[in-house]
């Protein structure tokens, strides 16, 4: 596949796949019509036959070039596997425009200090185990790790102090940056309000800017409710202190916090059913145990 989409890449060889997709064509006459020297043209189709997409053969003192229409076919069926893999729906690919349509809408409206005050978003998430896993999930940092990033990013520091006046360090890198190499996808800083355990957190954080300032305020509030199958999660998050720099991060909430949730979820219903495994495993040594 390498050969073939080198030996394609240049212009003047797919002009001579295209003339050789109408008809097999003697080498003269694919110079003539590609407006190229014989010599020239004799080895773009010495390329392409190597690349396996042409086929030659002798006939008297003339070489007759024809295409192969197997590899473009294997060609076309590659590229359109790769196109559905980016416009698959819910992939990655549709979460990009989407943050990008929303860029765009927040920096234009990101016009004065103080822009984005006041504006707040929800989100809520039934969660299937009980609240004070949940609650370990949210204030432990090796928990916290596992989930509190939007997909395709992974945490590189992490500080969560879960008691009032606590300190918050949150960085993050996109996750397949193994060595550290790229640059820091985000970072913020903030402060724990309030805490009671397995049923209330509170805290600032903010998310910073290049030069270190912050680019506005995040009031966040997590309340937690035990419910017959688990947990409700509801946060409410409000925006204070917006600078006009922070449209880029306004613009990402509702889809990056969204996205943190629900692998947070994801993460919560693995754990639960890595225990109940555990569980029915133990169960059934005992049974035997005692059969025995």
């Amino acid at each position: 596949m390498d050969a073939l989409l080198t030996a394609l890449a240049d212009p003047a060889r797919w002009r001579l796949v295209s003339l050789l997709a109408e008809r097999p064509r003697p080498v003269g006459v694919l110079a003539q019509l590609a407006e190229a020297r014989q010599p020239q043209t004799t080895k773009h189709l010495q390329a392409l036959e190597r690349a396996g997409v042409v086929t030659s053969q002798r006939t008297g003192q003339r070489r007759i070039y024809a295409l192969r229409p197997g590899p473009l076919r294997e060609l076309a069926a590659a590229l359109s596997r790769l196109a559905d893999t980016a416009d698959r729906a819910g992939g990655p690919r549709e979460t990009y425009d989407r943050y990008g349509l929303s860029l765009h809408a927040e920096r234009l409206a990101a016009n004065e200090q103080g822009w984005a005050d006041g504006r707040s978003f929800t989100f809520h998430r039934s969660l299937t185990v009980r609240p004070e896993l949940v609650w370990r999930h949210l204030t432990e940092t090796s928990l916290l790790a596992r989930w509190w990033t939007p997909d395709d990013l992974r945490v590189s520091e992490l500080v969560f102090e879960a008691r009032p006046g606590g300190r918050i360090v949150h960085e993050y890198r996109d996750a397949e940056d193994a060595d550290g190499s790229d640059l820091v996808a985000g970072r913020a800083q903030g402060v724990v309000d309030d805490v009671r355990p397995g049923e209330r957190l509170a805290y600032r954080l903010s998310p910073l800017l290049a030069d270190g300032g912050p680019a506005f305020t995040a009031h966040l509030d997590l309340g937690l409710r035990p419910t017959g199958t688990g947990t409700d999660l509801d946060v409410h998050f409000r925006i204070t202190d917006s600078t006009i720099e922070s449209a880029d991060f306004v613009a990402g909430i509702e889809i990056g916090f969204g996205q943190s949730l629900d692998k947070l979820a994801a993460t919560l219903a693995a754990d639960s059913s890595s225990a109940d495994s555990i569980d029915d495993t133990e169960h059934d040594t005992d049974e035997g145990a005692r059969n025995d």
